[in-house]
């Protein structure tokens, strides 16, 4: 008969570590934002390779109108990566365009 109330707080628990969780990165990934207009250059960002997941989630999606960049074909976005406009497929992170981000304003 405790097997049920102990059941029930720990699957509380779990739904709670993991909502804070979630808090905590969306929080860590809000701050990497601020550091990501400063230009790094990446040799390895070239047509045809692939960006790297964590580089890609970095990323800050921008408007391709805003920055006069062409429009993105279908199933690729632009994103701001270290200072760089990075044109790549969602699906795959196969990069189609890179430009620096100074050199679009």
């Amino acid at each position: 008969m405790k097997a049920k109330p102990i059941l029930g707080l720990m699957a509380v628990c779990t739904l709670a570590m993991t909502l804070n969780g979630g808090m905590a990165f969306a929080q860590d990934h809000h701050d990497d934002h601020h550091d990501n207009h400063h230009y790094v250059r990446h040799d390895e960002w070239r047509r045809g390779a692939q960006i790297r997941h964590e580089d890609w989630n970095r990323g800050e999606r921008v408007d391709y109108r805003h920055y006069h960049l062409q429009a993105p074909p279908h199933g690729y976005e632009w994103r701001e990566v270290d200072g760089n406009y990075v044109l790549a497929a969602v699906a795959t992170g196969v990069i189609a365009s890179v430009i620096v981000a100074s050199a679009a304003h």
